[in-house]
């Protein structure tokens, strides 16, 4: 009995349209940086809605993208889901992007004497991109994919920090703002003010807000020519090792190192562009 012959691939100019369609709305709602409405997407990318509203319809149902209501639970637009995040996090752990990141990080830890970790906002979490451990024996246990929440930690009150006041509000009205330590800022008034604060500064701050004990600052990675947030870069330390005021000096170095990272994901988003085109 013979095997019957393959059957032949339906690799057609309508099915490398959609899904190069599906990979401009990605790069558009991450380009943007905040959730865009259907109609901007259309005009940006110009799809008409009904083709376009399909095909979110789908993203989303993969978790590619979300949409994201504001305070009174209407629908502001459309923004990227976890499944983006996740995608994009592999994408990087496969890339000469990941060794070149490690490299700066490892030298800063090597300054510091501290764990450092490069994270990204995913969501209304905050996502452990890459980090690279001290080499002290205390030392909290994370690891690359790891997600803690935004009120709590450096990096997450350096992403709302930067937010715009709609957004900021929108995120913090759906979030819970669960009690992690003593030091938890749980009331939204007392952490709306505190991020002013931080928004002043340019940093974030947690002062034993996420696990007792630990403290810990983070800067922004920020896109050269917007200056949007791309990432964060954050150190922490024990409090039996390190102050906060300890981490606050070490400020100019690490934004000198976030610097560098920004370049390294400019890099890696126009050759990402160049293989795309």
């Amino acid at each position: 009995m013979r095997d019957s012959a393959p059957a032949p691939r339906d690799d057609t100019p309508a099915d490398d349209a959609r899904v190069l369609r599906a990979l401009s709305v990605l790069e558009q709602l991450a380009s943007a940086g905040q959730p865009s409405t259907l109609s901007q997407l259309s005009a940006r990318l110009r799809i008409p809605k009904a083709t376009l509203l399909r095909l979110i319809e789908s993203l989303e149902a993969r978790g590619y993208v979300v949409h994201m209501p504001d305070s009174r639970g209407h629908d502001r637009g459309i923004a990227l889901g976890p499944r983006a995040a996740q995608l994009a996090l592999a994408t990087l752990a496969n890339s000469t992007f990941t060794r070149s990141c490690r490299s700066l990080l490892r030298a800063l830890v090597d300054t510091l004497g501290e764990t450092c970790n490069l994270t990204a906002l995913d969501g209304d979490r905050v996502l452990y991109v890459e980090r690279v451990e001290t080499a002290e024996p205390l030392r909290l246990e994370m690891r690359p994919g790891m997600r803690v929440p935004l009120h709590c930690t450096a990096s997450g009150k350096l992403f709302l920090s930067q937010m715009t006041a709609i957004e900021r509000n929108a995120m913090l009205a759906r979030m819970a703002l669960t009690k992690m330590t003593y030091r938890t800022l749980t009331d939204p008034q007392l952490l709306a003010a505190e991020l002013d604060r931080l928004a002043v500064r340019g940093i974030g701050i947690d002062n034993e807000e996420f696990v007792r004990g630990m403290v810990a600052i983070a800067v922004p990675v920020r896109e050269a020519g917007s200056g949007r947030v791309l990432a964060a870069l954050a150190v922490h330390a024990p409090t039996a090792r390190a102050t906060l005021n300890d981490l606050l000096e070490a400020v100019p170095k690490m934004k000198d190192t976030a610097g560098r990272l920004a370049l390294l994901l400019h890099a890696e988003q126009a050759d990402a562009g160049g293989k795309a085109g």
